[in-house]
């Protein structure tokens, strides 16, 4: 076995680990950070499959987008985990047959893939030509408008993400800069007339040893 073979097995161990704890894990925050991890080893897979155009999208897009949005969903939600495990072996079952029949679904599909006659030849390229170049001919030219409208979709959920924190909230403390702005010293300050105060007098129990010094001397 050699280098290659054996990062690939290491890379895909990790990966498998990480997507397990993906859906076993208790906390939230916690498996969207295996899923990074996850989206890391298969980034890793791609650079080992020459598809370094793949590999990088899959760490900026996904890891540094995707993710950090759904870590800013759940911690802004502030979801009761305790709530949602509430049903979970109710709907056990229902969730079993739709995981087993998707998974099925994706076994057909891979193997009939896997049971190709001929592979497909790779395109002739030059010296000076890459895989990042020649996609980009390719989105910008015979998919123009699938790109747009996919900008387009990512523009509204930008736009979404920001109304909902920036919603009315009782616990938040907020402060109008215009207000900020305008303010008076008078505002600030306030000085108040009160009438001049004296001296207390000293406890009852203070006098008494006082006046028995006195009377010594």
């Amino acid at each position: 076995m050699d280098v290659k073979t054996g990062l690939f097995y290491l890379f895909a161990a990790v990966l498998l680990f990480a997507a397990f704890r993906v859906i076993t894990a208790r906390n939230p925050v916690y498996a969207a950070l295996y899923l990074v991890l996850a989206f890391f080893q298969a980034s890793a897979i791609w650079l080992l499959l020459r598809a370094e155009f793949l590999a990088i999208s899959l760490v900026l897009v996904y890891v540094g987008a995707v993710m950090v949005l759904f870590l800013f969903v759940v911690m802004m939600l502030d979801i009761n985990v305790d709530a949602l495990r509430a049903g979970f072996w109710k709907h056990f079952p229902v969730a079993a047959a739709v995981g087993a029949l998707i998974a099925l679904e994706m076994a057909a599909v891979l193997m009939g893939g896997f049971r190709l006659a001929e592979p497909t030849a790779p395109m002739a390229s030059g010296p000076g030509t890459s895989n990042t170049m020649e996609l980009g001919k390719l989105l910008y030219s015979a998919y123009l408008y699938p790109l747009e409208i996919a900008a387009v979709i990512l523009l509204v959920a930008i736009v979404a993400a920001i109304a909902l924190t920036l919603r009315t909230r009782k616990d938040s403390k907020y402060t109008n800069p215009a207000d900020q702005v305008r303010v008076k010293a008078r505002d600030r300050v306030r000085i108040v007339q009160m009438p001049v105060t004296r001296a207390a007098e000293p406890a009852p129990a203070e006098k008494a040893p006082a006046a028995a010094a006195e009377k010594k001397a």
